[in-house]
């Protein structure tokens, strides 16, 4: 036992650097293999839970592609729940250090149960379509979380500052408010869709096709608003604020043009599950513009006295 905690690293190296990309990287391929399960009509191919029949935990061959797809499906969320423990156990040591790494991932390993939970409770009720909404929103909170780790673990330690002006901040925080609102419309628009996850699987019962403008609505002030950033933080070097909001506005781009031809081409699977994806990618650069507004306060200090000796002399 002391010869695991001694192996447990006492800072962050490129072993919690490699762990923090394998945890984002996998939730954002749960959400893609969860658009595939929804996509192929496999949400019932394990037509129970936690055991994928009554009689086997895993599927059988007599359950053909849809079992093998829904568990697949069930194989990487319990994979993600091992990178869970990986990575609160690979922090512990520094906890005291960074107490903001050991806060994210223990609040992304308790998430990850509770989105176990969340999608057996969709199987159990015949996939409504509010249930597989709250999975899907959950799976979006634990990117974002990932994003974070992520994020910290190449940060600075030690306290952080606003590095952009107010109204700039501003701005970056209604902007993920209408990301927040874009997403949520567009589960809606998913659950009223053709795309329930089973035949027999119930919609929401609202009308797609206005749904479909109405998502359309926060989508294009995202798009505005990331302009205003992107445009606004091409001043700003303290931070990587600049990079992301790039990022973030290549995102848009892309979901807007899937958006686009799914709409006029009768919302195939394909782009549909592309779409679904991107979502979680937008929440990751959202997430990513929003923690760059700030700098490490140390660090910024030495800027600004470095840049005022400049200016003395």
């Amino acid at each position: 036992m002391k010869r695991i905690i001694a192996w447990l690293p006492d800072r962050v190296d490129t072993r919690l650097k490699v762990i923090a990309w394998v945890y984002l990287v996998g939730q954002v391929v749960l959400v893609g293999t969860g658009g595939l399960v929804r996509l192929t009509a496999s949400g019932l191919g394990c037509p129970t839970w936690p055991k994928c029949t009554a009689d086997s935990l895993v599927n059988t061959p007599e359950m053909g592609v849809h079992g093998f797809i829904e568990f697949g499906n069930r194989v990487l969320s319990a994979l993600l729940a091992v990178v869970a423990i990986v990575a609160f156990l690979a922090i512990l040591r520094m906890r005291k250090q960074r107490p903001d790494l050991f806060w994210l991932t223990l609040i992304a390993g308790l998430a990850i149960p509770a989105q176990a939970v969340i999608g057996g409770l969709s199987v159990l009720s015949g996939l409504n379509p509010y249930v597989v909404g709250l999975h899907f929103v959950v799976s979006i909170a634990l990117v974002a979380t990932c994003t974070a780790f992520v994020f910290r673990v190449y940060a600075v330690p030690g306290p952080r500052v606003r590095a952009v002006p107010g109204w700039f901040a501003g701005v970056a925080h209604v902007t993920s408010a209408v990301v927040a609102i874009t997403i949520l419309v567009g589960i809606l628009t998913t659950g009223s869709g053709p795309h329930a996850g089973d035949a027999n699987a119930p919609r929401n019962g609202l009308n797609p096709e206005i749904l479909q403008h109405v998502h359309a609505i926060p989508a294009y002030v995202t798009f505005a608003l990331t302009l205003v950033l992107v445009v606004g933080s091409l001043r700003y070097r303290t931070t990587a604020v600049r990079r992301f909001t790039q990022y973030l506005l290549a995102v848009e781009l892309l979901q807007i043009v899937v958006g686009l031809i799914q709409a006029n081409t009768g919302l195939p699977g394909i782009l549909v599950g592309i779409h679904m994806t991107l979502a979680a990618l937008l929440a990751s650069a959202m997430t990513a513009v929003i923690l760059s507004l700030k700098a490490p306060a140390a660090a910024l200090g030495a800027r600004e006295d470095s840049a005022a000796d400049v200016v003395a002399a």
